[in-house]
């Protein structure tokens, strides 16, 4: 065989396999696990920390209609800067550092619109008739709003929760540049080694976190529902 010709096989050889199983099965809990907990939490904090503000937001903007448009033109602006964009301002802000902090901050500013958005929604799909009645029992505001309202608006909450959860989910993976850890930490690793199991490993378990979010969040969204149940029995 020509001189050339061993060149060749050697390359194709030396070729990097596209799924290494002897470094999966040593990794795994070294490296992967670890990267998929941290993604799970960067994920759950910042959808809760959304829900905290959003709801409270939504409920005011479907109270106080002139605050609706200015609340979701501020988060308009927030949900249309490039990821990379907006964690490059905020570790540049002074006293926030590069880690998970300033992925949360951003994480929770893509939520807000869609889940401000869906709230109001939600509140305006209950029928006025529904209120009325709820009113005439002797309900107070809040009453109805923590008993009729909130409940009947819940499946368009949800839904805008499974949305933003799976935008979090994916952006979160980018957060890994500024050191914010999960599944993105394997996949910049493995771009940087040329090292496509790696790079697998992160992109798969990234996708598959998603999907059972997003079905997780469909199944409570129909346990949820009042009349659901009702039929059912």
């Amino acid at each position: 065989m020509s001189n050339a010709g061993l060149l060749l096989l050697q390359d194709v050889l030396e070729e990097p396999k596209l799924i290494d199983w002897e470094w999966l099965k040593e990794n795994f809990w070294e490296d992967i696990v670890p990267a998929l907990q941290g993604h799970i939490f960067l994920s759950v904090i910042s959808v809760a920390v959304a829900l905290v503000i959003a709801l409270p937001v939504g409920v005011l903007s479907a109270r106080y209609r002139k605050a609706y448009p200015p609340v979701t033109f501020v988060t308009g602006v927030l949900y249309s800067i490039p990821s990379l964009a907006l964690f490059a301002i905020l570790i540049s802000i002074p006293g926030v550092e590069i880690g998970p902090s300033p992925v949360i901050i951003a994480l929770v500013a893509y939520s807000l619109l869609i889940l401000i958005r869906n709230t109001v929604a939600g509140l305006d799909s209950v029928p006025p008739e529904t209120i009325d009645a709820a009113r005439g029992m002797g309900l107070t505001d809040r009453q109805i709003l923590l008993r009729v309202e909130l409940p009947l608006a819940l499946p368009i909450i949800v839904a805008g929760v499974r949305i933003a959860t799976v935008t979090i989910i994916g952006i979160a993976t980018i957060g890994a540049y500024i050191n914010g850890g999960g599944l993105g930490a394997l996949i910049f690793d493995g771009i940087d080694r040329q090292f496509p199991t790696e790079i697998i490993a992160g992109a798969v378990l990234a996708t598959a976190l998603a999907i059972i979010a997003d079905l997780l969040l469909l199944g409570l969204e129909r346990y949820l529902r009042p009349w659901a149940r009702v039929r059912r029995t």
